[in-house]
């Protein structure tokens, strides 16, 4: 099978659809965690902390020279996206623990064992003959 058909297979089946919108609901729910970690977590923190604004604590590397920005590591940047980072993941790991819980479930009920049927007229004689022979 050449690559060509792989590709228009994988297309027609729908997952590079969902791979599409995936990526999507990621990017806007990457803008409001970014949102939430910026503008909601963060502020207070701050004032806990005395008045700091974590996006500007930096350490400056090299000073700011004519008509050159000063060289600088954004620790506050850093700390502000490593917060972004824990809330998606704790929120992805919340969801796939979700999935494996209903499939789980989904699977228990699958294959749970069916009640036993209920004795066919030649089985029911085969028993009294059975329960009539030990007495």
């Amino acid at each position: 099978m050449g690559m060509l058909q792989e590709f228009k297979e994988f297309a027609v089946k729908g997952n590079m659809i969902d791979m599409a919108v995936g990526i999507i609901i990621g990017g806007a729910f990457g803008t409001i965690v970014k949102s939430l970690v910026e503008d909601v977590i963060m502020p207070p923190i701050g004032m806990l902390l005395g008045g700091v604004d974590f996006s500007d604590i930096k350490i400056p590397l090299k000073a700011a020279e004519a008509g050159k920005d000063a060289v600088t590591m954004n620790i506050g940047t850093f700390l502000n996206n490593v917060i972004s980072f824990l809330i998606v993941a704790w929120a992805v790991f919340m969801l796939v623990k979700a999935i494996n819980e209903l499939r789980k479930r989904f699977e228990k009920e699958k294959t749970a064992p069916a009640a036993p049927a209920e004795p066919t007229l030649q089985e029911k004689l085969l028993m009294e003959i059975r329960d009539s022979l030990k007495k």
